[in-house]
């Protein structure tokens, strides 16, 4: 037990937060977790806002229970969450507010106001993000246009990860993956795009030095020592953005991974050496975003589980609990591709009735409606795998050779069933693993800080010693062909017929 290395990585979801202990015995990590809470936004008069302070005092829990089970064991402390929310700070580090939930409503009319005084063109091409109504650009435009006196008063801007290492630290930075997501950063430059920000009238002096995963924020301060037990464990910027810390683990050896981030959001991509910014990936909508070691993650946002989880939450309000470990088995016995829908059709975006609003979608295309819950989840299963494969077509156009093996990383692997219907619509090998990545990259990028591991490859070996891979072989090719088909001309028809609408991400 004594010849264990132990750290801590603080990952919080837009949905729920945990503190986890990595044991590391120098050839496998053993994850434990210490504590998990909920993370529920709160509605007040000003909009929706994350209750930041309770998981902050939800995180130091964590922390203490790591100083009860491991004293002064753990070495540090890493800290992802969700992209391209943040905090206000006055010259005093005072926050100005809560933090607004990225759903809020202030963001509505925002890109429309923001194309005004920057091309929509010019922006991709300088930052290579695409579109999404929640990106930080445009809710800070918000606060712009609507005059928050918040932003007049802010000398800091802190992204949520690095806002709860500076309450941990008393130390401000902005780190690097999670200050690309916010389509005010260059990939090109590696730094802040300040002509972009001049142009859109945001004041330069919020966009400071940029640290990477890797680098050491402080020592923890002396009250949270005293609150927490944790006496000699440091904070360091690991890749805060929770998807950048996910794809750090995914196991892969090959010289140009392929991954697939599944869960309430799937994000399908490539690890790339150099950001692909071009008039392909614009009409693609392709995004570029800052991994560990300078390395990109080329990758397309796709609408993923939430369609599950909205339907499982309209059941239960309806009085009827299903399990996600039953849904697989209800699926299986609903007939194969009675009914299709678009994933990312923009009605789906909106929580509340999404057993109903599939049903309005198959109707409205001319499709049989699917009454049972076995058809709906099968209808879910079907449209998402089909959905990948459509985005894996133009995924590897922007490469020279196209992966042989897709790995599914996060909670969304679990689901056997999902996995194998994405083996046969991509028309590959799918490796399913590890479901921890995200607390499994966070601690790998500690381990690199500590020089426990000398480089990502020997990381993601130690993942791969760390979990149980599953892999899907395609199968059923002539039927999936012919399903794609019929899939191609539904979201035609459907996207022929909608107004156009902004591509969403988490």
């Amino acid at each position: 037990m004594n010849q264990q290395k132990i750290y801590l990585a603080v990952d919080l979801g837009a949905g729920s937060g945990r503190v986890l202990a990595g044991e590391f015995d120098g050839s496998r990590i053993e994850l434990h977790e210490l504590n998990r809470f909920d993370n529920t936004p709160v509605h007040l008069p000003s909009g929706w806002h994350w209750n930041i302070t309770d998981l902050y005092q939800k995180m130091l829990e964590g922390l203490k229970k790591a100083a009860e089970i491991y004293g002064n064991r753990p070495i540090s402390i890493g800290i992802d969450t969700w992209g391209v929310d943040y905090g206000l700070f006055d010259k005093d580090g005072r926050m100005l507010g809560l933090p607004y939930q990225y759903r809020d409503s202030r963001t509505d009319g925002m890109q429309e106001f923001a194309f005004e005084k920057v091309s929509k063109e010019e922006t991709y091409h300088a930052t290579g993000i695409q579109f999404m109504f929640f990106n930080s650009i445009f809710q800070l435009l918000s606060e712009v246009k609507n005059e928050n006196p918040a932003l007049d008063l802010a000398e800091d801007l802190l992204f949520i990860p690095d806002l709860l290492g500076y309450w941990l630290t008393g130390k401000k930075t902005q780190e690097r993956s999670f200050a690309s997501t916010t389509q005010l950063y260059n990939p090109r430059l590696k730094d802040w795009d300040y002509n972009l920000i001049e142009k859109h009238g945001l004041p330069k002096k919020l966009f400071k030095k940029i640290s990477d995963p890797g680098d050491v924020l402080g020592e923890l301060r002396p009250d949270i020592v005293n609150i927490t037990g944790l006496s000699h464990t440091k904070v360091i910027t690991v890749a805060g953005h929770d998807t950048a810390s996910a794809v750090a683990a995914v196991p892969s050896q090959a010289k140009v991974p392929a991954f697939l981030s599944s869960g309430t959001w799937s994000l399908m991509g490539l690890e790339l050496k150099e950001p692909v910014i071009n008039e392909k990936s614009y009409q693609g909508a392709f995004t570029n975003e800052i991994g560990i070691g300078g390395t990109v993650r080329f990758l397309k946002n796709i609408c993923g589980l939430w369609l599950i989880q909205e339907s499982r939450r309209h059941w239960i309000l309806e009085g009827q609990d299903i399990p996600y470990g039953k849904m697989g088995a209800l699926a299986e016995e609903a007939e194969p591709f009675r009914s299709l829908i678009d994933p990312d059709d923009p009605r789906f975006i909106e929580a509340g009735r999404m057993p109903e609003k599939i049903q309005e979608y198959c109707r409205e295309t001319g499709q049989p409606v699917p009454e049972s819950k076995g058809e709906i989840i099968r209808c879910i299963y079907e449209s998402l795998a089909l959905r990948y494969g459509q985005v894996w077509e133009s995924l590897i156009q922007h490469v020279n050779e196209a992966p042989t093996t897709l790995h599914i990383v996060g909670g969304g692997c679990q689901d056997n069933l999902l996995n194998q219907f994405a083996a046969n619509a991509i028309g590959i090998n799918v490796a399913a693993c590890p479901v921890e990545a995200t607390g499994l990259g966070n601690i790998m990028v500690q381990m690199l800080a500590d020089g426990a591991i000398a480089d990502v490859a020997e990381g993601r070996k130690i993942v791969l010693n760390s979990a149980i891979v599953l892999t899907f072989e395609p199968e059923d090719q002539d039927t999936w062909k012919a399903a794609k088909d019929t899939f191609e001309i539904i979201c035609k028809q459907s996207r022929s017929e909608a107004a156009p609408a902004s591509d969403f991400e988490i």
